[in-house]
This record gives C-alpha cells, sequence and structure tokens, in this order.
C-alpha cells in the first residue's frame, strides 16, 4: 500500500516511517523542508507546507492512505484554531484527491470532564478530520512513554530535578501511558486491517497508574528518592507555570501540558484488542527502555 505519513518529523511520525517499510508499505513524508529530513533510505519525500493547501494534493497522488500526527501546541497560544486549520487543509485535500483512509492519532479523555485546551483541541482536529469523505481511524492515547516523548520528558525532568514536590491534586488523577513500541504497533496494524477502517479506538498500556506514582517509578529508575506532597490550593494555571520554571521542555508544550493533567485520561473501551491483540508493554519497561537503562 501506498502511504503518506504526515508529522514525519515528529515524536512518533519519525519512528513509524521504518516500520511501514518493513511490513511492505510503500511510504512517502511530508515535510517542510525536505533538504534536513533524515529517513531510512526508501522513503519517497515531499515538501510543503499544510498552511498552505496548494502544496498538498501533488504530495497525495498515488497514495491509498493518509497518516495524520501533526498538533502544534508548540505554537503559542493560538495552537488551537492552528489544528483547525491544518485539519481542515488536510481533510479537504484528501476528500478531493479520491484517497479512502485516513488514520489519526489524538488523546484520551472523556469531554464531560472540562477536556484542557491540549486535550480539547486533539478532540477537536478528530472531529475535523471525521467531516471527509474517506474512513477516519481515529486512536486515542494518554501520555506516551519513549524517548523524546514531550509528555514522558517532563515526568523524568520532575522526577530528577526535585528531591520534595508540592504538587496540585492532579498528582492522583488516573493515566493509562503506553509505550511508544505500542502505539506504533497499533498504527502499523490498523493499516493492515481494514475491519478497523472508519471507527475510533482506544488505546492504553497494561498500566494505569496516578501521575504520583508514575513519577516514583521514574525516580526511583533514576536513582533518585522523591518525596510528593499533594496540596488543594495550586491550580492547574500556577502548576503550569511552575512546570515551566522547573523543566526545560518547551514554555508553550510545557503549559499545555501541565494543564491537561488534571483530566483522567483512561481506557474505557478496548475493543481494538478484539483486531489487534498486541503484546502490551509494562510500565516500567517501557519507562527503561525511554531511559536507556534496560
Amino acid at each position: 500500500m501506498h502511504v503518506l505519513v504526515t508529522g514525519a518529523t515528529g515524536f512518533v511520525g519519525e519512528r513509524l516511517v521504518d516500520p511501514l517499510l518493513e511490513a511492505g508499505h510503500e511510504v512517502r513524508v511530508f515535510v517542510r523542508d525536505a533538504a534536513d529530513y533524515r529517513g531510512p533510505r526508501g522513503v519517497d519525500v515531499y515538501e510543503g507546507d499544510l498552511l498552505e493547501p496548494e502544496t498538498i494534493p501533488p504530495a497525495l497522488e498515488g497514495i491509498d492512505a493518509v497518516y495524520y500526527l501533526v498538533h502544534s501546541m508548540g505554537g503559542g497560544g493560538e495552537f488551537e484554531e492552528m489544528d483547525r486549520k491544518l485539519a481542515a487543509n488536510v481533510r479537504d485535500a484528501v476528500s478531493d484527491a479520491g484517497i479512502e483512509r485516513v488514520i489519526y492519532l489524538g488523546g484520551l479523555g472523556d469531554e464531560h470532564d472540562e477536556l484542557s485546551g491540549h486535550l480539547r483541541s486533539r478532540r477537536e482536529v478528530e472531529y475535523v478530520l471525521e467531516e471527509g469523505e474517506y474512513d477516519l481511524t481515529a486512536l486515542r492515547a494518554a501520555v506516551i512513554i519513549g524517548d523524546e516523548s514531550a509528555s514522558f520528558e517532563l515526568i523524568e525532568q520532575l522526577a530528577s530535578r526535585l528531591p520534595v514536590m508540592i504538587t496540585p491534586r492532579w498528582v492522583r488523577t488516573d493515566c493509562q501511558p503506553i509505550a511508544i513500541d505500542d502505539v506504533i504497533a497499533y498504527l502499523v496494524g490498523v493499516l493492515d486491517e481494514p475491519e478497523t477502517a472508519g471507527k475510533t479506538f482506544e488505546i492504553g498500556g497494561p498500566d494505569v497508574l496516578s501521575y504520583q506514582e508514575m513519577l516514583h517509578v521514574v525516580s526511583g529508575r533514576l536513582g533518585k528518592r522523591l518525596y510528593i506532597l499533594p496540596v488543594p490550593v495550586l491550580t492547574p494555571t500556577l502548576s503550569a507555570y511552575w512546570v515551566s520554571l522547573v523543566t526545560n521542555v518547551d514554555r508553550n508544550v510545557a503549559h499545555a501540558l501541565a494543564a491537561g493533567l488534571k483530566n483522567p485520561v483512561v481506557v474505557t473501551d478496548d475493543r481494538i484488542r478484539e483486531y489487534l491483540p498486541i503484546d502490551l508493554t509494562p510500565f516500567e519497561t517501557a519507562v527503561s527502555r525511554a531511559l536507556g537503562s534496560e
């Protein structure tokens, strides 16, 4: 199958290309600067900008399926509008090209819980893409554990830099993290499973933990001892500023991620296991791999 990967230079996108090639697919990547792309051999590199709709159709010629792995939360306070615009440009171009499938990786979270701007934007992109004239497969994930994952980097730096942490109540919020290897397995798997077309799935690892438990596991793997004191008066906004001060994660990204920590992100429907019974990676194993200590 001929597939186009958007967001191919991002954390997930750059790790997806090789497995797609290994699965026997022909891969084309859509990047803003072809000269800087350092992907594997055998990849067709197309240069364009999703903000410029006229650059998208040529990249879709001969394509059977499109992966949409774009998110602009590092772009400042206007990222939600930017996300909608990018998704709409791709939706319209793919629909006009007559392509049958789009695969999107979004975020977990119940909309009744007043999703943060970051999680709400992920869901809005999903709804924009659903309006296209193709079958959308949407995967919703929580924190992805892997080297260079912004979410995991945030947790790692907090665990490694602070012996004592005064946190808001979100530290006890439940989360179902998933290893990057498992995310990639699902992304490749749904492409090869026709029955997943037009469906939305929640994906997560085998463990449900609070952020406090996740921080303790990571600090233990780093050989650190961490004391956490949750307090009721530290608001999500104040904690976002605190997180950006303590870590060197991009300020916009840190704020977006920290604001979302108040939302439980747990799989409530594991129907995807009927189609793809992947052997999921335990959280502690995923952390060891991400830290390079397995």
